[in-house]
């Protein structure tokens, strides 16, 4: 019996990590099983995590080159350390890493690296880096393994002149030419870290647009501040081919819909097409789960599985494919194996992007209501009316409230400004509670902070903001 386990979790990111937590906590017998030495998954070791660490020290950097005078700090002799910007990002990673592994411990969840792979209903065998393998049987088997890069066939990836985001983590050099190849939300970070370190950053993109699924005002705006920090946007085109030439990748690039031809040449190329589920050896074609056309797992609304007794949660399932999403998945799934009623609002999920300045959304856009035929209600606020963002010398952007048109309850709201990724959150607190524009306009909030932007556009959304 020293095998069996309630619960068995394979892969140990930010889905399947809290959701070993969660059902330790509430008493049940827990193995995790992750290939990675470091817990955290993409998120912490190679996604999330380190590119934060990048976009902080970079955005540091360029702030003392371009916003510092206008505070009446000056100072000569500014210069980059790369190794040590390095150094700080690959800190904060082990230092998180450690501290997982710590939980772990804590709540006496057994911690196995290796590949897993379900043999059986109830059955998993886990094979380590020595080639021992190890069989576990559990009650539920739950597959948390993520995602991985999605690829170009034309444009291969070697991790050194064509990189995808683990490789644009940990670049020798700031490049003179960057090309990004897509223009989501990764591709756009990274190529934020590049561009303020000096890097030259063009970005080509299939679709006529960035940040697909953006609302679409939100899309317009940040396309036009990157593009005043330099970036070079090349919309409707892809690339076809992609070759080494020395110290130079020189990229074939044509109209998407097909025409002349034209080259580009880089020293360094970051492929950013998104991503696909990761299933590889899990041995699902074995057992019978289902999956659909792009590989992803298909679940219920109790994140099961055809098969009894085996579930998924976080990017394998499709969705967004985000961190806290599937950290939600795994607390409500662990709660319910568990026995007690798990649930995740998938409206009030919110999204970030990390750029300067920062995007957040949460719920739906205006094209969505417009494509549900939903009457809603508009309330704008611009940063450069908040009085806080005026002392930050930070007025880039505005909040955006959507409002049902009878009954004032929030549908969306959409950020683009200083500090967005965390207002968002209050915004997200009032959906989950089916709160109205009016009860966050009614709300007090401090004086001078950035959140009154939020309260002015709730009050917007009945004409009655007061300082716009």
């Amino acid at each position: 019996m020293s095998d069996h386990y309630d619960v068995i979790i394979i892969g140990g990111g930010p889905g399947g990590y809290p959701a070993a937590i969660r059902a330790a906590q509430l008493g049940l017998r827990v193995a995790c099983i992750e290939s990675r030495k470091r817990l955290g998954g993409t998120c912490l070791n190679i996604g999330c995590i380190p590119s934060k660490a990048l976009l902080e020290s970079s955005e540091r950097f360029i702030a003392a080159r371009t916003e510092f005078a206008e505070h009446g700090v000056e100072f000569e002799g500014l210069r980059l350390n790369l190794p040590q910007l390095m150094a700080h990002k690959d800190n904060v990673v082990s230092g998180l890493g450690n501290g997982i592994d710590f939980l772990m411990r804590k709540h006496k969840i057994m911690r196995l690296v290796g590949t897993g792979s379900v043999t059986a209903p109830g059955q998993v065998t886990v094979l380590d880096e020595a080639g021992q393998q190890r069989t576990l049987t559990a009650s539920s088997i739950v597959i948390a393994t993520g995602s991985d890069s999605a690829i170009l066939p034309d444009v291969p990836i070697d991790e050194t002149r064509i990189v995808s985001s683990t490789g644009a983590l940990a670049l020798p050099e700031v490049p003179k030419h960057l090309v990004v190849i897509g223009a989501g939300y990764v591709g756009l970070e990274l190529g934020s870290v590049w561009r303020r370190l000096g890097a030259n950053v063009t970005v080509i993109e299939y679709l006529d647009r960035i940040t697909s699924g953006m609302d679409t005002e939100l899309s317009q705006a940040l396309h036009k501040v990157l593009e005043e920090q330099g970036f070079v946007f090349r919309l409707s085109q892809k690339v076809t081919a992609a070759r080494s030439v020395d110290d130079e990748v020189v990229l074939t690039v044509e109209p998407a819909q097909g025409g002349p031809s034209e080259e580009i040449r880089a020293d360094y190329v970051l492929v950013s097409i998104g991503r696909r589920p990761y299933t590889e050896g899990l041995g699902l074609d074995a057992i019978g789960v289902t999956r659909d056309r792009k590989g992803y797992i298909q679940v219920d609304e109790h994140w099961r599985t055809n098969v009894d007794g085996i579930y998924a949660i976080g990017d394998v399932i499709g969705g967004p494919m985000l961190a806290h999403k599937a950290t939600e998945e795994g607390v409500a799934l662990a709660e319910q194996l568990a026995g007690l009623p798990g649930h995740v609002n998938y409206d009030a999920i919110p999204a970030v992007v990390y750029t300067a300045p920062e995007v957040a959304s949460v719920g739906q856009t205006e094209d969505g209501l417009k494509a549900i035929g939903m009457s809603y209600k508009v309330g704008r606020f611009p940063f450069s009316a908040n009085s806080r963002a005026r002392a930050k010398a930070q007025t880039d952007g505005f909040v955006k409230v959507l409002a049902d048109a009878t009954t004032d309850r929030v549908l969306g709201v959409h950020i683009i400004g200083p500090e967005a990724g965390s207002l968002i959150h209050e915004a997200v607190v009032a959906m989950e509670f089916r709160g109205s524009a009016e009860d966050i306009a009614r709300s007090c909030h401090a004086h001078p902070t950035l959140p009154e932007a939020l309260k002015e556009a709730a009050m917007a959304v009945d004409n009655w903001a007061l300082h716009s």
